[in-house]
């Protein structure tokens, strides 16, 4: 019967009646490959994406060592451990630039990354062979001397001693790495020691948040930059210098007056009738129930006028203004009414005799056909004040279009508001 080759270390196993005179010979060859088994032994891999790996039958082989250094390469590359039946343990060492898988059949494999050595083991199964990671969950007893430590793929360069002072924290290599280089003395690093203290300031220690991210008793907190906070409650005393910025502000649950809009009312008695072109004077007149009127009539068939004066606060901005007028008609027609309004900033030392600025009339609003109702026009568009200025008397000019109203009777106005911005606190 003639030789096979079928064991794991791929000996010759001599037939019965075979190799007459050569058995001495024959067996010194097998001692031999059975100590090559446990040499060191390199294999340059192809710079290709799959390479074979092939433990020759019967004659010395460096694929049969125990320890196999695969040089060359230059990319990932698939190596098979051939032939498929042979179940053996490895050593081995990429020392080429890229990956190399191990495989030796259509079961797992193991990759072995350029620069790192892995022991692993064949199971010779066939074409259904598997590739074993043989130290993957190795516990070692006793002590482990590491040159250097890679947790995850990364480096870990802190030194034995600051890696001591995390006995116990369950830390990610680069999170570890924050400690390269620490002096921290203990003392300092005590800072930390709570006594198990969540959410509570401790005297003298780091402040940890709760599981709600809430933080109790701390007191005398100084900011140099930013406080955002979706909420802020302060049960004592705030001192604040600088600039408090917010877009609601209460105090005792009511808003604070702020810069921003603001109005004035100009009743028609602060008015008074153009010396041409005028309204009527101021009349009183009476009604058969509570208020009389104050008014000042403007005629349906021309364009009448009257003035009026307002100093605006120094927290004007001095910019345009608008109005809304307040009047009625004595009498049921239900025809609109149109009001215009300028006016004219003149400041100390100039000339009163000044033009107004640019007349702006409101949208004409109908009257609802009863009597003495209270109307209130809609507010107007921009009005720019000419010569506008804090410090100034503003002249005003209010009058009815009646080119841009229809009604037949008198519209009597009983007053303005103004509305203006302002963008100081106050007029200090």
């Amino acid at each position: 019967m003639a030789s096979t080759y079928v064991n794991d270390l791929r000996l010759e196993e001599i037939g019965t009646g075979e190799a007459s005179g050569t058995w001495g010979t024959k067996t010194n060859v097998n001692l031999e490959l059975i100590g090559e088994a446990f040499s060191y032994g390199s294999e340059a891999i192809a710079n290709a994406s799959t390479h074979t790996i092939t433990i020759a039958d019967g004659e010395s082989d460096q694929a049969r060592s125990l320890y196999l250094k695969c040089t060359g390469g230059g990319q990932a590359c698939t190596v098979t451990l051939a032939p498929n039946t042979v179940s053996k343990v490895w050593l081995i060492e990429n020392a080429t630039s890229a990956t190399l898988t191990l495989s030796q059949g259509t079961g797992a494999n193991v990759a072995v990354a350029a620069g790192e050595v892995k022991m692993i083991a064949t199971d010779g199964l066939g074409s259904g062979a598997v590739v074993y990671d043989l130290l993957t969950d190795v516990n070692l007893a006793g002590t482990t001397a590491l040159a250097t430590l890679k947790l995850g793929g990364t480096t870990v360069t802190s030194t034995a001693a600051e890696l001591n002072i995390l006995d116990g924290v369950t830390s990610t290599a680069a999170e570890l790495n924050i400690l390269d280089g620490v002096t921290a003395t203990a003392a300092e690093l005590n800072y930390n020691d709570t006594g198990a203290a969540v959410g509570t300031v401790v005297a003298s220690k780091t402040v940890t948040a709760d599981a709600n991210k809430d933080v109790a008793s701390l007191r005398n907190l100084t900011l140099t930059g930013e406080l955002d906070a979706a909420t802020l409650d302060i049960s004592g005393n705030a001192d604040i210098d600088g600039t408090l910025e917010a877009d609601v502000l209460t105090v005792d649950g009511v808003a604070a007056k702020v810069a921003g809009l603001e109005t004035i009312y100009v009743p028609a008695t602060a008015m008074y009738p153009n010396t041409t072109s005028g309204c009527a004077d101021i009349a009183q007149v009476e009604l058969s129930n509570g208020p009389e009127l104050k008014c000042l009539d403007f005629d349906p068939s021309s364009d009448e006028n009257a003035q009026f004066t307002v100093c605006f606060p120094k927290s004007w901005n001095e910019g345009t203004i608008t109005f809304q007028a307040f009047w009625t008609v004595t009498g049921t027609d239900t025809g609109t009414v149109a009001w215009g309004l300028s006016g004219v900033s003149i400041a100390d030392d100039a000339s009163v005799n000044t033009a107004f600025g640019t007349n702006v009339v409101a949208t004409a609003k109908a009257f609802s056909g009863t009597s003495n109702d209270m109307t209130v026009s809609a507010a107007s568009s921009a009005v720019t004040v000419a010569s506008a200025a804090v410090d100034t008397q503003t002249y005003f000019q209010i009058m009815r279009d009646v080119s841009a109203d229809s009604q037949a009777g008198d519209a009597r106005l009983l007053g303005i508001k103004l509305f203006f911005t302002t963008d100081a606190k106050n007029d200090a």
